[in-house]
């Protein structure tokens, strides 16, 4: 239960986050437009209705008008210590190097490996029990 309550949370804020909720709207607005129209014609011409330039409701109006701010507000400048573009890391590392006192010793090295022998037995089948 708490694993799909996260999900439905990241899901909605990543809807939220990218601007799909007005897309959301847009569609039930234009469900409504069909709906209203194809009471007077068929459904064919209801569609066609809806979809064209000039046939607008007042969601359509409402989505157009809300992208445009989001749009506006994305591409305005923000004030003097509020920058949103920008991670800015306060507490970046060091740009200089540490020094190794120790030298590094590796435990093995490339020339200790060996090549399994081809005459070497095959592992007993099945495997042995761990002894109780």
């Amino acid at each position: 239960m708490r694993r799909k309550f996260s999900l439905i949370l990241t899901l909605a804020a990543w809807l939220l986050a990218t601007g799909s909720h007005w897309d959301l709207v847009q569609t039930f607005g234009w469900g409504r437009m069909i709906a209203t129209y194809s009471q007077s014609m068929s459904f064919a011409q209801a569609v066609k209705k809806t979809f064209s330039a000039g046939a607008t409701c007042g969601v359509c109006d409402a989505v157009a008008t809300a992208k445009q701010q989001d749009a506006a507000d994305a591409s305005a400048p923000t004030a003097p210590g509020k920058s949103f573009g920008k991670i800015h890391l306060v507490f970046a590392p060091d740009s200089t190097p540490a020094l190794l006192i120790l030298p590094v010793v590796f435990p093995w090295s490339p020339s200790d490996q060996t090549v399994p022998s081809a005459t070497r037995a095959a592992p007993p089948l099945p495997p042995p029990r761990a002894l109780a």
